[in-house]
């Protein structure tokens, strides 16, 4: 096995009484890809920093390369082979692309003569600019003409341009696009297979999960986790990172992790189109530059709007639901118990009546107050279930589709997670409100003689609703405006239960024939 690059023994860092590094302890080969990721406050930052030469430890040692490393600052870090780009980089404003990124770097002998190669140097600029997807138009722009990301770029292009045998980054690819991200960590990769060792400090999972083949965790200052990443997942660093293993501190982290990807994607995406936009409007004239902008802002105008009517559809929804479970209570406990007992006075006036025909009046009487009890009661459950209340989610789904079923007689394969524990009681109302509507609506239109329904929570936190049936089908893709134009109410309130519960609706063929209605939500951790 090959001698480590770096080794670090018992690393400890104080600022005041507070201890920002703790006994911290480990080694990382040349070429090797070094993820370490924590909480704020857990030592991330401060780990690089030391390493760097900006603080210098109170305890332990540092070896490079089989040699004690001298914390006498960073530029004589720097000329013992290790090289940081921090978040925010340090650079000469006075000075264009080129200057900055061989500033202190160029050590070619006729630099060391005090005579720089800037043809060279304007080639290699070029050439790591082009590799992080930047015009070459940059190469002799100052810098204090730069946009924040231009800045960065240079710093990274600066700490690429001769390589030291180790280069820190200290969340150094945060303020980058998505598009120059991935360039990035394909530089990465690259100067890692001829030799250079990284050690990279980020909160991105996916990025260090991509290019580093260990991650480091700490907690508090303290090193709790040096895990290959090959043996690793997303989740169980999450557990680290936050000091538990609990669902409903994990979940959300899980979820933002997966959706972040996909999320900037789309950003990129878009903020691609609106350059090209700009560039076509520039070139049209100032007439053209002032519709963008009133463009613009009723987009922000309509963007607003929709915030405050999805904000006025959830409070109108909660309102509803509240008054019929007021209502429910109120039949339930009022009129419910009234008739009750009015019929049992019948009851009693029947035992006491002598007459025949008035005894067959009295019990017909009766009869009839248990028809409207029996109705009251199945009002009650349809205003608001009583399961849902006192079992959950699940319970009342059950409960539900197969009263449903049995009524409609229509045959029922219903999947429904045991596991899915006490959700919000919006959500859960929500979700039964969601199953209510596409019965009823398999009911009214499909024409159907089986049925199944499935809830599951998915691998990567998502409730899943899917409901199938063999009936007439419905026409591919759906319209929502024709189908409001046509009254058909159905799917519509689907639709707008799940795009406020930030979730997704797809109305496919099923695969017996009939319609396969998929609905996909957020999960909140249960209760």
């Amino acid at each position: 096995m090959t001698s480590p690059l770096l080794r670090a023994t018992d690393v400890s860092k104080r600022f005041g009484r507070l201890w920002a590094l703790e006994n911290v302890s480990f080694e990382l080969q040349p070429g090797e890809v070094l993820g370490v990721v924590g909480r704020r406050a857990s030592g991330k930052s401060t780990l690089l920093h030391v390493l760097a030469g900006l603080y210098p430890p109170q305890t332990g040692q540092v070896w490079l390369r089989g040699q004690p490393l001298k914390f006498a600052g960073p530029p004589a870090t720097r000329r013992q082979g290790i090289e940081l780009v921090q978040q925010r980089p340090v650079l000469s404003d006075q000075l264009d692309v080129t200057q900055n990124v061989f500033l202190g770097r160029d050590r070619s002998w006729r630099a060391q003569l005090g005579i720089p190669n800037l043809t060279c140097q304007a080639g290699r600029a070029r050439d790591l600019l082009a590799a992080l997807d930047t015009p070459p138009g940059l190469l002799h722009a100052r810098l204090d003409s730069l946009s924040d990301e231009q800045r960065q770029i240079v710093a990274l292009a600066r700490a690429f341009c001769q390589p030291a045998p180790l280069i820190l980054l200290d969340e150094a690819l945060a303020a980058l696009s998505f598009q120059r991200q991935e360039r990035c960590l394909a530089l990465i990769r690259r100067l890692a297979a001829e030799g250079t060792a990284f050690l990279i400090a980020s909160d991105n999972l996916k990025h260090l999960f991509e290019v580093t083949h260990r991650i480091l965790v700490l907690y508090e200052g303290r090193l709790v986790a040096d895990q290959l990443t090959s043996e690793a997942t997303p989740r169980e660093i999450v557990e680290l990172i936050v000091g538990a293993s609990q669902q409903e501190q994990v979940t959300p982290v899980i979820w933002a992790l997966e959706s972040y990807h996909q999320l900037q994607q789309q950003a990129e995406e878009l903020r691609r189109k609106q350059a090209v936009l700009q560039e076509d409007l520039q070139a049209q004239g100032s007439l053209n530059q002032q519709l963008l902008v009133r463009l613009r802002k009723q987009v922000d105008a309509l963007d607003r709007l929709n915030v405050a009517l999805q904000a006025a559809q959830r409070r109108l929804m909660t309102e509803r639901e509240q008054e019929r479970k007021a209502l429910a209570r109120e039949l339930h406990d009022s009129v419910i118990q009234d008739l009750l007992s009015f019929n049992y006075r019948l009851e009693d006036l029947e035992g006491h009546t002598v007459e025949a025909h008035q005894r067959a009046e009295l019990s017909e009487l009766r009869d009839d107050i248990r028809v409207i009890v029996t109705d009251l009661r199945r009002l009650c459950s349809d205003l608001r279930p009583p399961t849902i209340d006192s079992h959950g989610l699940t319970a009342a789904i059950r409960s539900h589709a197969q009263e449903w079923a049995d009524k409609h007689r229509v045959a029922l394969e219903l999947d429904v997670d045991s596991q899915l524990g006490r959700l919000p009681e919006a959500v859960e109302l929500s979700i039964f409100r969601i199953v209510q509507e596409a019965l009823n609506n398999v009911r009214k239109h499909a024409a159907a003689r089986r049925v199944r329904l499935s809830l599951q929570r998915t691998a990567s936190t998502q409730l899943l609703l899917r409901l199938e049936d063999d009936g007439q089908g419905i026409a591919e893709p759906v319209d929502l405006a024709a189908l409001s134009a046509s009254k058909h109410f159905g799917l519509l309130g689907i639709s707008e239960r799940v795009a406020l519960l930030g979730g997704s609706m797809r109305v496919d063929s099923a695969r017996q024939g009939g319609v396969a209605l998929n609905i996909e939500i957020p999960s909140p951790s249960p209760t």
